[in-house]
């Protein structure tokens, strides 16, 4: 799981060759969610205030994480985001 953001006790990561539709993971404590990077559909539970900075962080690097999503699918390290301010 490299991770490539974070912030606020909040680990963003992605997989090498996951499944399609480019996303990422997010884990807070004891929750896990994953985010569409495209559309910011979530899959799975996370705390509303950490849900929120979560989409707020994917509105500010959208095209990183397109990017990053791109160097994941050939197994190349992953470049490291800014985290939320």
């Amino acid at each position: 799981m490299p991770e490539i953001s974070r912030f606020l006790g909040i680990i963003i990561f992605m997989n090498w060759g996951d499944h399609p539709l480019p996303h990422f993971h997010a884990k807070y404590g004891n929750y896990e969610i994953t985010v569409e990077i495209e559309t910011g559909v979530v899959k799975g539970q996370f705390p509303k205030r950490a849900l929120r900075a979560v989409l707020e962080w994917l509105d500010e690097h959208q095209p990183e994480l397109l990017e990053n999503w791109r160097l994941a699918e050939q197994r190349k390290p992953l470049k490291p985001i800014a985290p939320l301010e």
